[in-house]
């Protein structure tokens, strides 16, 4: 028998981008509270589980108010026009107790050992979105004082289908049978969805694929 789920207070910072849409999604279609915190509340649905609150993660003040009185906090954002540091200064001003953070494929190791950001440099391949989630990811794995979890998707993450059938992996980058390392956002929203319901990253990574 499956236990009843219990209703969260989830704030989400990022909720109208590509992922962090996917995942306020899932939020609401499991019956959780929401705060959506974004820049521009226009683009959000609406819904009455859905509260919307206009803010920038630069303002670290402004955030951790914003952050208080919930359960937990999911940040999926643009690391190249977000501040890591800040965020977590955030988080601890708040006084909420986890932070989830998604955090790009970059950081991942391919088989023959380099990240998977190296291996793209090697081929001519330098988003700024992955240097700095890499940066932001390192900079997560010394921080001790706050209860964070890291999240990667596969290399290649594209709005799909939301199968709920999926790999859960640690640090190196996940291939299926054919090669493909793949994942959709609906179905990476879904693993977000499981470990803010159930913790088992506390302080550390994990990586989702097909």
């Amino acid at each position: 028998m499956t236990a009843e789920r219990v209703p969260l207070n989830i704030a989400l910072v990022g909720a109208t981008g590509n992922v962090g849409a996917k995942i306020r999604d899932e939020a609401l279609t499991r019956g959780h509270s929401l705060t959506a915190l974004v820049r521009d509340v226009a683009p959000l649905p609406p819904d009455s589980k859905l509260t919307a609150h206009s803010v920038d993660t630069k303002d670290v003040a402004a955030l951790a108010q914003a952050l208080s009185g919930h359960d937990v906090v999911v940040v999926s954002v643009r690391w190249n026009s977000n501040d890591i540091a800040g965020v977590l200064q955030a988080v601890r001003g708040s006084g909420v107790e986890r932070v989830v953070i998604v955090i790009g494929a970059g950081s991942l190791t391919m088989p023959d050992g380099r990240l998977f950001f190296e291996h793209n440099l090697d081929k001519g391949i330098d988003p700024p979105t992955s240097r700095a989630a890499l940066g932001a990811y390192r900079h997560l794995q010394e921080v001790q004082d706050v209860n964070w979890t890291a999240v990667s998707p596969a290399a290649q993450i594209e709005p799909g289908e939301r199968t709920g059938t999926f790999r859960i992996g640690g640090d190196a980058l996940m291939f299926d049978a054919s090669g493909q390392s793949r994942i959709s956002q609906e179905d990476f929203a879904i693993a977000i969805l499981d470990e803010v319901e159930q913790p088992r990253h506390p302080r550390g990574r994990f990586s989702v694929a097909y």
